[in-house]
């Protein structure tokens, strides 16, 4: 979700922009983008030469400069490599401004591969405890990867849980981790209605959720 919306709002401010599906057997972005339809070839037959990358690569209805890549249905189709990732983002930064590589949660190889050939990592995870130790260790592990440009964005806040205070005020949740936070997202229905729909929540302009993804997009660019 944040990742196919964060590449949204990039690309409506002009930005030439690549979605890389990287979560291996478990890929979800094509649903996210209403594309399910019509992937045909993935990174995996890009990495084995099967197909070239313009084939495997697909432009996004509704916009003019947002692509996406879809990873494979199965985990065992191949191994991706640091060297593979690297190889991938310095061809694909030739034709864009931004390319966003969303893995699957947790660590592993692919999240080792994909911050290896990364200028920045962005945590996405939610307010409790747990969720968000997991995300300073996964901060950690970008880190040793190399990465210095690392920040947090957390995921369904329920404010109105917030406000009668059976959960944490937003400030403890952000004091709660070592990570900068960059962002809050609230827990709301035009996020959970667009991703069953297939179209990023940003594509409605004037909502709080399409400027607050604005105001975190500016945070992570730095701009």
């Amino acid at each position: 979700m944040f990742s196919v919306n964060l590449g949204a709002t990039l690309a409506q401010r002009g930005r030439r922009v690549a979605l890389i599906d990287l979560d291996l057997g478990m890929r979800n972005m094509d649903l996210y983008l209403g594309m399910e339809n019509r992937v045909v070839f993935n990174i995996m037959d890009v990495m084995t030469g099967m197909c070239r990358l313009s084939k495997a690569l697909l432009k996004v209805q509704g916009f003019d400069s947002l692509y996406f890549m879809a990873a494979s249905p199965r985990s065992h189709d191949g191994k991706i490599t640091d060297q593979h990732m690297s190889a991938l983002c310095e061809l694909l930064r030739k034709y864009f401004d931004y390319i966003i590589i969303d893995t699957g949660a947790g660590a592993g190889d692919l999240l080792t591969a994909a911050a290896k050939a990364a200028d920045t990592g962005v945590i996405v995870t939610e307010p409790e405890i747990a969720a968000l130790r997991d995300g300073d260790t996964v901060a950690s592990i970008l880190g040793d990867c190399g990465l210095r440009d690392i920040c947090m964005v957390i995921n369904k806040v329920d404010l109105e849980l917030v406000s009668a205070g059976i959960l944490p005020d937003v400030e403890s949740i952000i004091n709660s981790t070592g990570t900068p936070v960059v962002g809050i997202i609230q827990l709301n229905r035009d996020i959970r209605i667009s991703t069953s729909r297939g179209t990023p929540a940003v594509c409605k302009t004037e909502t709080d959720t399409a400027r607050n993804f604005l105001a975190i997009t500016g945070r992570i660019i730095q701009d």
